[in-house]
């Protein structure tokens, strides 16, 4: 099962404070959408909506065309996956996967084959009589991930649910919930502040920031091409240089007014947008690139990051002839 949710001008006001702000979207069936923002910008506050935990101050939210006003969390097609996992320590993992479905009043027989059917899809086969005690941080996630995905929701909801596990262990479960989520083919809503997880995994991602949506759009597009200096800074590392005149600070551009976003892999020797010749101010090597900041001669104010190959042989002082092989210039 799997169903769209449309967000129509979602206002959620605290008193005096607005957590959302005339928030609208539209979510395909099928589709696995992020949110993405920092903390306060309202991600959580909008997933608390469509999963019914609170009540929009105005606006609607409809899942699977059906409007959701006054629908109870327990009566949506929605389940919730949290970063706690919340499950039984004195249940076994067949249990814990089954719960739901024994709150639906699915016989023992069914619910246990249920249970053991979704325990292999997340990698647990034949483990159902163990413990979660016995398990680690991230076998623990993908049992409630099965216990979710047990009783059939039309939207899974997904709060900060790989936040608690360690950088090597957080990547293998990204690449593990892609690959599950275009087995199961659910709509998938998920909360995170993590970009590179936001950019592995989503199909869509929505940048949020104060209760506005700033960006929505493939991982590729917000990146490459933001909508607002705000998705363009949150996105990970960019050079944000003014323009005026059609002049940057180290010369000519060819844009008349605004900010020129150059992202730090961009910048190379061998870039269309002609920088200049820039001396290197310090050096880091990251295994896949050498991070360097560069200062233009003609320049010596403005500071880049930039992002070289690691073959390259870098060090402070050299002077580089640089340029940037793509770029964006925004307003405001």
């Amino acid at each position: 099962m799997t169903a769209s949710v449309s967000i129509q001008s979602v206002f959620q006001r605290y008193g005096t404070a607005v957590a959302l702000d005339a928030v609208s979207l539209e979510i395909a069936a099928g589709e696995f959408v992020v949110l993405l923002g920092p903390s306060g910008c309202g991600k959580t506050t909008l997933l608390n909506i469509i999963g019914g935990f609170a009540e929009p101050t105005s606006g609607q939210v409809l899942i699977g065309g059906r409007d959701m006003a006054g629908v109870a969390p327990k009566d949506r097609p929605t389940t919730t996956v949290f970063q706690d996992y919340a499950l039984f320590p004195h249940m076994s993992l067949r249990d814990n996967v089954g719960f739901g479905l024994r709150m639906r009043g699915v016989s023992r027989g069914d619910r246990a084959a249920k249970a053991d059917a979704m325990l292999a899809l997340v990698g647990l086969e034949g483990r159902g009589d163990r413990r979660p005690h016995e398990l680690s941080g991230g076998q623990r996630q993908r049992v409630a991930l099965a216990r979710a995905l047990a009783v059939e929701p039309d939207v899974l909801l997904l709060d900060e649910p790989l936040g608690a596990l360690d950088l090597k262990l957080r990547r293998q479960m990204q690449d593990e919930l892609k690959a599950i989520q275009r087995r199961v083919g659910t709509t998938f809503v998920h909360v995170t502040h993590d970009q590179e997880e936001a950019m592995a995994i989503a199909d869509r991602i929505v940048v949020m920031n104060g209760g506005r949506v700033e960006d929505f759009g493939p991982p590729r597009q917000v990146y490459l091409q933001p909508k607002s200096l705000f998705a363009a800074n949150f996105m990970g590392e960019v050079n944000l240089v003014p323009v005026v005149g059609g002049r940057a600070p180290f010369g000519p551009v060819p844009v008349d007014d605004g900010t020129l976003c150059l992202r730090p892999e961009a910048i190379s020797a061998t870039g269309s947008l002609h920088i200049g010749l820039c001396r290197v101010e310090d050096v880091a090597f990251f295994g896949t690139h050498v991070r360097a900041h560069v200062t233009p001669l003609t320049a010596p104010d403005l500071r880049l990051v930039v992002h070289l190959p690691q073959s390259l042989a870098v060090e402070v002082g050299m002077v580089l002839d640089l340029g940037a092989e793509s770029h964006v210039v925004l307003n405001g």
